[in-house]
């Protein structure tokens, strides 16, 4: 999720990784699935895939699972995966706009659930192009501000990237994103690496190119479990939003 209050976003996104940490898993597994059957097995020869195990490992997937998903999508061993890929566009409270991206081997499924997701809790489905509208496509690099025992600091950052051509460093709570362009990412991320830093993720994204207010605390928990509950559908395997959630409505939101 693509959220923009530091305090609330930071924490929602830690509460559904606690409590949903096996379709977390499934979700992850897919990206190595797609990566490996799109660019190959070959984690040296196909940087989606290298990325998309990184991911995982930070989060602590099993490494047989993260194997048996290179194999998998890689055709190895006889087994092979096909997913569409499929998004979906949305409104929230308070005119949030929501993209949906989902991998499905059930386009009837897929969209049954999203409408189900969204109309039952406070949103509504919106037409082709109206949300995406708002979005662009971008890579973005995840990087700790808690780095081998120092801090990192946005100018560190950008000194490290500079050559990779970066947009933007962005602010995320305990993170950084380095904002690019789709095409730069890797490249972004090597910086990042012959910095001597780790990094947390590195993928292309949907980045708003405004966000909007939300104003009351109310309104911030109804758009949390809209996210929720899309984000609980087994097909779906993204959802980026543009709310902008201040701190002191944050700090109001229950435990």
């Amino acid at each position: 999720m693509s959220g923009h209050s530091k305090w609330a976003t930071t924490k929602h996104k830690k509460a559904v990784i606690d409590a949903k940490r096996g379709k977390l898993f499934a979700k992850l597994v897919k990206n190595i699935e797609v990566a490996a059957r799109t660019g190959g097995p070959d984690t040296a020869g196909n940087p989606t895939l290298y990325d998309a195990v990184q991911k995982a490992r930070k989060n602590s997937v099993p490494v047989d699972n993260i194997e048996r998903a290179v194999k998998r999508g890689g055709g190895i061993g006889g087994e092979s995966v096909d997913y569409l890929e499929i998004m979906y566009e949305a409104y929230g409270p308070a005119g949030t706009a929501i993209l949906i991206e989902c991998l499905t081997d059930n386009r009837n499924r897929s969209a049954a659930d999203v409408k189900v997701a969204v109309t039952r809790n406070g949103g509504t489905l919106a037409d082709v192009g109206s949300v995406s509208r708002i979005f662009d496509r971008k890579g973005v690099v995840e990087v700790a501000k808690a780095q081998g025992g120092r801090t990192l600091s946005e100018d560190d950052l950008l000194e490290a990237t500079i050559d990779a051509d970066p947009e933007d460093v962005t602010d995320d709570g305990e993170n950084f994103k380095v904002i690019s362009d789709p095409s730069q990412v890797v490249e972004v991320r090597k910086a990042v690496q012959a910095a001597g830093l780790d990094y947390e993720s590195a993928e292309v994204q949907f980045v708003p190119q405004y966000t909007q207010a939300i104003e009351t605390a109310e309104l911030a928990e109804k758009l949390f479990r809209l996210l929720d509950a899309i984000e609980d559908l087994d097909d779906v395997q993204n959802v980026f939003s543009n709310e902008d959630v201040p701190d002191e409505i944050g700090e109001q939101l229950g435990d």
